[in-house]
């Protein structure tokens, strides 16, 4: 197999392992709440938005550390140790204990009648262990698999123990600039968009599934919308990921149109979830809600919202990363490491406060920090434009 095949194979057995792991555990995560709203009637007492608060708290923690820890084991071990605990964490709703569904949400970091319960999360566990067996499919590359003829055994040791050296240095310095990455002014501001992702990514992949699956007055469909939520969000994001992706490549008009549309996209949703669910549905009771909003709650208004913050998502997840990548291009993994630990702290925050706030004022504050945040972007953008007008590079402001 030819380099450049061997690199489109491992480009599609990634995506394949990841695409089996995280719609699994994504959709663990959607009705995470749910579930577990109902198993707290019974002996077993916990909250699905504070097992998410630790996954994304420990994951911020631990972006600071991974490089080193990979740098030692290596990708495929590393990705093939995370699956096992997605999968863990997935098994744990088969027969929910709060000592292990707490401690799988830890190392994570780094509903209906029982037998429905435990046929739909035996099948997740199942989902996620494929995706992570997968990994072992993956080839290394020609320079890692074949030694010179002439090298000794003991050259070959020296080789292996100079690269291993080599690899952690490269694993500290990432980590130094990571740091000094988090205080400069265009990671600031940025982060203020992040922060914002973050948030929002907590509510539509945890709050607003727990929202619609409360609302009784959706009748006996109530907990059948969850899964179809979570279609329409996956809908909005593939749309908005596919489209934007490829505009960013050859887009006259910048980043700031997209984002723009991303946050207007969002604040409609934010406004019709407003009108169509009640305040007290995220942190309703096992028996839901039968609270009203303005209007009476329609199902076609809180589909058509998943869709929308799915779209929306993904217009600020694909310029944030496109932007990143302008800025950053000899800096690229420190300035993502950063990005993934500002958006999981917040995301870790959120599930957090997701067991106390109604839903107005979790609505509100997506929208001081989207605003917020776009604006902050905007300032980032127009600096890159100027920086491409001018044909000087950005390193050397």
């Amino acid at each position: 197999m030819s380099p450049e095949s061997k690199k489109l194979f491992n480009i599609i057995i990634l995506g394949i392992a990841f695409m089996f792991m995280f719609t699994a555990f994504q959709t663990c995560g959607n009705v995470a709440q749910t579930v577990i709203r109902s198993l707290n009637s019974t002996d077993f007492h916990g909250s699905g938005y504070t097992s998410m608060a630790i996954i994304y708290g420990v994951f911020s923690a631990s972006n600071l550390i991974t490089p080193s820890v990979v740098a030692i084991v290596g990708p495929q071990l590393s990705m093939f140790a995370s699956g096992l605990f997605y999968s863990m964490y997935i098994a744990v709703f088969i027969q929910p204990f709060p000592w292990s569904f707490y401690t799988a949400s830890v190392f994570i970091g780094i509903a209906a009648a029982e037998s429905d319960r435990r046929t739909v999360f035996i099948a997740l566990t199942v989902i996620s262990l494929v995706g992570t067996v997968l990994f072992f499919l993956i080839r290394k590359p020609d320079s890692e698999n074949v030694l010179g003829e002439d090298e000794s055994s003991d050259d070959q040791d020296l080789d292996v123990n100079e690269s291993a050296q080599n690899n952690m240095t490269k694993a500290v310095d990432a980590f130094k600039k990571s740091l000094k990455l988090c205080v400069t002014k265009e990671m600031l501001l940025l982060s203020i968009t992040t922060a914002y992702t973050g948030l929002e990514l907590t509510f539509f992949s945890g709050v607003y599934g727990t929202c619609i699956g409360a609302i009784n007055k959706f009748g006996t469909e109530e907990k059948s919308l969850i899964g179809l939520s979570g279609i329409f969000i996956g809908i909005g994001e593939i749309l908005g990921g596919s489209l934007f992706g490829l505009l960013s490549k050859n887009n006259r008009f910048g980043r700031n149109p997209v984002v723009l549309l991303g946050i207007l996209v969002h604040f409609i949703a934010f406004y019709l979830i407003f009108l169509n669910m009640p305040g007290d549905a995220p942190i309703a009771p096992v028996e839901g809600t039968d609270s009203s909003a303005y209007i009476k709650p329609s199902k076609e208004v809180a589909i058509f919202c998943s869709f929308l913050l799915g779209l929306g998502d993904s217009c600020f997840n694909t310029q944030l990363l496109s932007i990143l990548g302008f800025l950053y291009s000899e800096d690229s993994a420190p300035a993502f490491a950063v990005f993934k630990f500002v958006q999981s702290i917040c995301a870790a925050v959120a599930f957090f406060y997701s067991n106390y706030l109604l839903l107005h004022w979790q609505l509100l504050v997506m929208v001081m920090f989207g605003f917020f945040g776009t604006v902050s972007f905007f300032t980032v953008e127009w600096e890159a434009a100027a920086i491409v007008a001018r044909g000087s590079d950005y390193r050397s402001i």
